[in-house]
């Protein structure tokens, strides 16, 4: 998964894929990454660090980092939360890897929680469980 930071929605979608793909017994390499780099090293936004751990699930862990070029070859799938963001890893990307790149949700954009209220952090655990449990019954169905 694919933010402008990795402070927000990549770093939620990550742990929230890694856990429910771990509960149906499913093994995956799961990472998030920004396309930009001024919150490298950081911890997730505290906010979502609070939600996420309202519903169960631990971003403590994380840290924030840049998308690599090694990133293009090593993943199957790359998701990113906007438009604004597929835009940038599809010009990053070579273009033998440009079939993997796709938006998170599909065809609509993650909504970015990051100057909003408690209400968006929950927004975005919303959509991400949803579609997480459809990309998994997708992908394993």
């Amino acid at each position: 998964m694919v933010c402008m930071g990795n402070i927000c929605r990549s770093p939620t979608a990550e742990v929230v894929l890694r856990a429910k793909a771990q509960a149906r017994g499913i093994e995956l390499v799961v990472d998030s990454a920004g396309t930009e780099n001024y919150h490298i090293g950081d911890p997730p936004d505290a906010r979502s660090i609070h939600h996420a751990r309202l519903r169960g699930y631990d971003l403590t862990p994380l840290r924030a980092r840049q998308i690599s070029d090694r990133d293009f070859a090593a993943f199957d799938v790359i998701l990113a939360a906007d438009a604004a963001n597929l835009r940038e890893i599809t010009r990053r990307c070579p273009v033998e890897h440009r079939a993997k790149l796709a938006l998170f949700l599909g065809t609509e954009p993650l909504p970015d929680p990051y100057y909003g209220e408690a209400a968006d952090f929950e927004k975005v655990l919303d959509l991400v469980e949803k579609r997480v449990d459809l990309l998994l019954a997708s992908w394993w169905s």
